[in-house]
């Protein structure tokens, strides 16, 4: 009996994306590798853009919760430990995304998770964007009310909805209103400090002696530092959004290395810098307005934190009331706006995977504001403090094994040097950054629940992130390396061109195609991802296509077929 493999061949149909999808200002490559030729925005407006983002005023919060449950000095170690992890954590990731086009999802792909293994983490990435929507939009429907009696159900309904026309158009209008919103944000926000410096009440030396309401010990607390840093590990997760604008930077040169790093730097790991001060100054506010309210609950919002603030500034009560809304719409929508973009290229990532089909980034956009307007209605700011721990264990874990792929695997050689995103040179799973995720939540989310005893609860988040970094490469090591790329990729003679994929028929840079033998001809990494027939014929050994193939045309017919998937 003769065995005969038969080859899989696919008739051709043309899939034509809806308008939507077609329309880069509104997809903004939700799903692709940032094109080349559309990094045309300058240094300054792209860093501009990503650090926009710091305005939220969740930060504050944060920092009042904190100060006013355990005390200055566990604020403070705490707000220095955990912003220098988060900032080492930061970097590795914003300079691989930036140096290879790619969001923080297909990042992961590549950095050790594989195809459908970076899913789960999609959908980590994504709960973080609807988490803190949530939290900043009920800051905002919190200070209409304190200035114009808007019910809070309404407030929630107007914070979430007024965002969607700000985010429609991807990069290119969120830059503008990052642009003009800029100075106006910094000036409102140094007023009140300003006013601050020269009373003659010394707020400061009562801030860096307030121990706190739970704390009865004076100075440093082990237990009550862990609570600290259990919620600013939650942080860690933002700069997957500061990697979804820094994917637009220029290419580096030899020309403009200098200015590419500190735009890196700045708008990147650099968040956090400027977002402990942040962090801070919500401290200094809370010791302060509880002097005013005597009530920990008012003296932690960060509404009326900064009305008592801007009550230094004006004696007309009027005024200090509209420059405190005005101050939070405006520090809300620019935070607001980075949140629904980043989720929306998340949920395209997720549900691509998912269902083989995408409706286009502005769908999952008007999803991703739903979900977050759901969690206001259900109360999620008044148990923002428990949420954010138990979430920030399991991002700890993703990006822990994020960064060890990238800083410790990728230098001893357990895994490639470069950054491979496209479905079809990926493996669906890889066990060396999803073991590790999984490995590291197991052991935090244990401690985390208090099942080995006290202080392993108050340092689950660093057990969590030791998980990750140690478990990363030790599986790499055993694993030989060998999950990482399916099949050897087609190298282009000229990769600068753009080629054009036989199923859509448009065209895309190099970077963005692969070749594929169930079509015989090249494909772009889109229309790869959707694909529902091939099977993944180009990951089998009988099935490689012929390099001259690939360089000579195919004719063949071409259905008119609408994809509105």
């Amino acid at each position: 009996m003769i065995e005969m493999t038969k080859k899989q061949h696919i008739y051709r149909v043309r899939r034509t994306y809806n308008q939507w999808v077609n329309n880069e200002t509104l997809e903004d490559y939700a799903l692709r590798f940032t094109a080349k030729r559309s990094r045309k925005w300058s240094f300054a407006r792209v860093a501009n853009t990503a650090i926009g983002a710091i305005s939220f005023l969740a930060l504050e919060a944060i920092g009042a919760a904190m100060t006013i449950n355990y005390g200055f000095d566990n604020t403070l170690a705490a707000t220095l430990i955990v912003g220098s992890i988060i900032f080492l954590m930061g970097l590795p990731v914003c300079f691989y995304a930036a140096k290879y086009g790619v969001d923080i999802d297909l990042l992961t792909r590549g950095a050790g998770f594989g195809y459908l293994g970076s899913t789960a983490t999609s959908l980590i990435y994504a709960s973080f964007t609807f988490i803190f929507f949530a939290l900043e939009a009920a800051i905002m429907a919190k200070a209409l009310e304190f200035a114009f009696h808007i019910p809070l159900q309404f407030g929630y309904i107007l914070s979430s909805l007024v965002v969607i026309p700000l985010v429609f158009f991807g990069f290119t209008f969120i830059s503008r209103f990052q642009l003009w919103s800029q100075p106006i944000w910094l000036f409102l926000h140094l007023l009140p400090f300003v006013a601050l410096f020269f009373l003659e009440e010394n707020y400061f030396q009562q801030w860096t002696h307030f121990n706190g309401i739970e704390n009865t010990t004076n100075g440093f607390n082990l237990i009550f530092f862990g609570a600290c840093c259990s919620i600013l590990f939650s942080l860690v997760a933002q700069i997957g959004e500061q990697v979804d604008f820094l994917r637009f930077l220029p290419e580096k040169t030899s020309e403009n290395s200098k200015t590419w790093w500190l735009s890196l730097l700045f708008a990147g790991p650099g968040w956090i810098l400027l977002g402990s001060i942040k962090i801070l100054i919500g401290s200094y506010l809370a010791v302060i307005a509880l002097s005013h309210f005597n009530d920990p609950v008012l003296a932690a919002d960060p509404t009326l934190m900064y009305s008592v603030a801007f009550s230094f500034v004006t004696n007309s009560e009027y005024l200090a009331v509209l420059l405190v809304v005005f101050f939070v719409v405006i520090s809300q929508l620019k935070i607001n706006v980075t949140n629904a973009y980043a989720g929306s290229i998340a949920w395209s990532n997720f549900f691509s995977r998912l269902t083989h089909s995408h409706p286009g980034r502005v769908v999952w956009l008007i999803f991703n504001v739903c979900i977050a307007l759901l969690l206001m209605e259900l109360g999620i700011y008044q148990a923002f403090e428990n949420t954010l721990s138990a979430y920030a264990i399991v991002a700890v874990s993703w990006l822990g094994a994020l960064v060890a792929d990238l800083i410790i695997n990728k230098p001893l050689g357990l895994s490639p040097k470069h950054i491979e995103f496209k479905r079809a040179h990926l493996f669906d799973i890889n066990p060396v950054g999803c073991g590790a995720t999984l490995i590291a939540s197991f052991a935090g989310l244990t401690a985390y629940l208090g099942l080995l005893g006290e202080k392993p609860h108050a340092l689950s988040h660093f057990i969590a992130l030791f998980f990750a970094f140690t478990s990363s490469p030790l599986i790499a090591w055993i694993s030989s390396g060998k999950y990482y790329i399916a099949r050897t990729p087609y190298i282009y003679p000229t990769p600068q061109n753009e080629v054009r994929c036989t199923v859509c028929q448009n065209h895309y840079e190099t970077d963005d195609m692969a070749q594929c033998p169930a079509y015989g001809n090249h494909i772009c990494s889109l229309c790869c991802s959707l694909d529902v027939r091939c099977n993944d014929t180009c990951k089998t050994k009988n099935d490689e296509i012929s390099v001259e193939k690939l360089k000579t045309p195919i004719e063949y017919n071409i259905l008119n077929l609408t994809d509105y998937r």
